[in-house]
């Protein structure tokens, strides 16, 4: 493990593998049952959804592509597969999603879902530097 020392103070370049094999699958469980629940919540609001999206310029006709992205890449995070290439995914998910229904900083709902999004980003940028951790099929398909 490479460690600096700064003013007394260890640093390590790696974090405690006890504590980084709890965190990783419950962070990922914990940033995916969003993406999950709201996949799933399209389904069964569908015309709404749809409506919603076209009233924000966006074609309702991909709906089943922003349903199929939250869904799977919600359970791919969720057991570990593919880990990096589903936080990725979902990061320029979000990224969009932002841009397209969150940018109105007028008010104040808006500006929160922005910021809340914003936020989870950071979480999948951590997802994908870090990758899933030793719980998950990324792991296992190592060994």
């Amino acid at each position: 493990m490479n460690t600096t020392t700064i003013e007394n103070h260890t640093v390590s370049s790696k974090p405690d593998a006890t504590i980084f094999n709890i965190a990783a699958p419950a962070g990922r469980v914990l940033l995916a049952l969003m993406f999950l629940m709201a996949g799933l919540n399209k389904i069964g609001q569908y015309q709404g959804t749809q409506a919603y999206m076209e009233s924000a310029g966006v074609p309702g006709l991909i709906l089943p592509i922003v349903i199929a992205v939250e869904v799977i890449g919600a359970l791919m995070l969720i057991v570990g597969f593919k880990t990096r290439i589903a936080a990725l995914a979902l990061f320029g998910f979000t990224l969009v999603a932002n841009v397209l229904f969150h940018a109105n900083f007028a008010d104040q709902m808006q500006m929160l879902m922005f910021m809340k999004n914003t936020s989870v980003m950071g979480g999948l940028l951590m997802v994908f530097a870090l990758g899933a951790g030793a719980y998950s099929l990324d792991n296992r398909n190592k060994q």
